[in-house]
């Protein structure tokens, strides 16, 4: 299933660690703080408990947004919507 994640954590090394994990379970980076790729759900599962361990539950904030693919097709991007450079053609097509 399409899974977002969105971030705002406030330490730069568990930042870093953070985007480091949803890399490693094969997400890709379309904005800063926001990732998206297809996972299972014990994958999804898998990250979420790790994004958990990583963060300070005081001041940062994690969201896993899954996502059916006919709610994703009702996706509207507006402006620049994700960052071009870092979105390969496979994701993009996602968005067509």
């Amino acid at each position: 299933m399409l899974t977002w994640v969105i971030y705002d954590i406030v330490n730069d090394r568990q930042r870093g660690k953070s985007a480091r994990a949803c890399l490693q379970s094969g997400l890709v980076r379309v904005q800063k703080s926001v990732f998206l790729g297809t996972l299972a759900d014990n994958e999804r599962d898998e990250l979420a408990i790790r994004l958990e361990a990583l963060i300070d539950a005081d001041c940062d904030s994690v969201y896993v947004f899954p996502m059916c693919r006919p709610d994703f097709a009702k996706v509207v991007l507006l402006g620049q919507a994700f960052d071009r450079r870092r979105v390969t053609d496979e994701l993009r097509s996602l968005f067509v």
